[in-house]
């Protein structure tokens, strides 16, 4: 008869029905001191948020995410919502002594984000947590690879290269959706997917990126205007046609705090690429090398080792011994992409239960939003030279 935990969801879509089967599978494989319970979800349209509490397994469901904040029952509100909302729905539950878990990026802008912080900060001092979902800190080879860096395996880092390609966007017909809209995304692939590889990148190495070089470009101007409910990543397009407002691509350079050189790419052009997120780590000592379309395998190199049986070595990071694995199935059952969430929220709940702060914090998060920020600034600035002929 462990004490439960009241979870209120705001949204639904593609994050709310990921975050419901978390929060589903959460207790039966790491069985958190406090037991989830799904509450109530909250949605815009009445109809469609009763189907999604009924398929998803919430209690309730109500139009008001407003109301979550009165109810006793409710001791967390999991944002699901787009970026647009996060700053309202956060800093109001947070005042209302809630617990917060919020999806990625923070917020729409550095002065949002700055808020939230703010509040999550003042509502800590009265024991309330809150956690932003960078879910990718959570693969499990990922963890090993914070772990194997941690203990010195790469020496000191010179390199980072890091890339989140997928290929949604290819079709000029696709509709406008959320996503590609200024006002509710903040910005395109650069907020949506490139916030992973920035928070990827950092979470590694322990350290941050202090200074950028960048630049973004959007291939398709104009997209039908969806007809029906829009999740950001699928539906229909009618006869009219409106503006994209945000990236479809950006590309930057950056510098470390430790004065180590990194890249990153992010598109939804790239041809091919469905989920093809990865990162490779150089340093003194040696090398990693990390694809999530293979999320399984980490692949490692020991520069001190001898030369004539060197070179990358594989690991498969499903044993009991590698983080969060050994929860699941004996080695090499391999895990998928909603097990990330699993982990997250496994996390975040064990730090409700011992009053401790999770991570990754609105601080870590804000971080992350600084460097967006100051990509699109580098974007805008445009001060690459252009080639001319002689």
């Amino acid at each position: 008869m462990r004490p439960t935990l009241g979870i209120g969801m705001v949204g639904h879509a593609f994050m709310g029905r990921t975050h419901s089967h978390a929060w589903r599978n959460v207790d039966a494989v790491f069985q958190p001191a406090l037991r989830p319970r799904r509450v109530v979800v909250a949605g815009r349209d009445p109809d469609r948020t009763a189907a999604a509490a009924e398929r998803l397994g919430w209690d309730e469901s109500t139009t008001d995410w407003r109301s979550l904040l009165t109810r006793d029952d409710v001791d967390v509100v999991d944002i699901c919502t787009p970026g647009d909302s996060h700053a309202e729905i956060a800093i109001a539950a947070l005042e209302a002594g809630k617990h917060v878990l919020c999806e990625k990026p923070l917020a729409n802008s550095v002065a949002e984000a700055e808020e939230m912080v703010a509040a999550a900060t003042a509502a800590r001092a009265d024991g309330v947590r809150s956690m932003v979902a960078f879910n990718y800190r959570r693969v499990p080879a990922i963890a090993l690879a914070r772990q194997l860096i941690d203990d010195g395996l790469l020496g000191e880092v010179h390199h980072i290269r890091a890339r989140y390609l997928q290929d949604w966007l290819l079709d000029p017909e696709f509709p406008l959706a959320w996503r590609l809209q200024k006002e509710h995304a903040g910005s395109g692939a650069l907020g949506d997917i490139g916030a992973h590889i920035i928070d990827v990148a950092q979470f590694l190495t322990a350290d941050t990126i202090e200074g950028v070089s960048a630049m973004t470009h959007t291939f398709v101007e104009q997209r039908p205007l969806p007809s029906g409910a829009d999740d950001g990543l699928s539906g229909t397009g009618g006869e009219e046609y409106g503006d994209v407002t945000v990236d479809d691509a950006a590309l930057f350079i950056g510098r470390m705090h430790s004065g180590a050189l990194a890249s990153f790419e992010a598109t939804r052009f790239a041809a091919g690429a469905k989920n093809d997120m990865g990162i490779e780590l150089y340093g003194s000592k040696g090398a990693l090398r990390f694809a999530f379309e293979d999320m399984n395998e980490l692949w490692i190199h020991d520069a001190t080792a001898d030369p004539a049986t060197g070179g990358f070595t594989r690991v498969l990071a499903t044993e009991g011994a590698d983080p969060y694995s050994g929860a699941w199935y004996p080695p090499g059952h391999v895990l998928g992409y909603d097990h990330t969430f699993v982990h997250e929220i496994a996390d975040f709940a064990r730090a409700i239960a011992d009053g401790t702060d999770p991570h990754p914090s609105f601080d870590e998060a804000l971080s992350v939003q600084r460097v967006l920020d100051a990509v699109e600034r580098s974007a805008s600035a445009k001060g690459a030279y252009e080639l001319v002929d002689s």
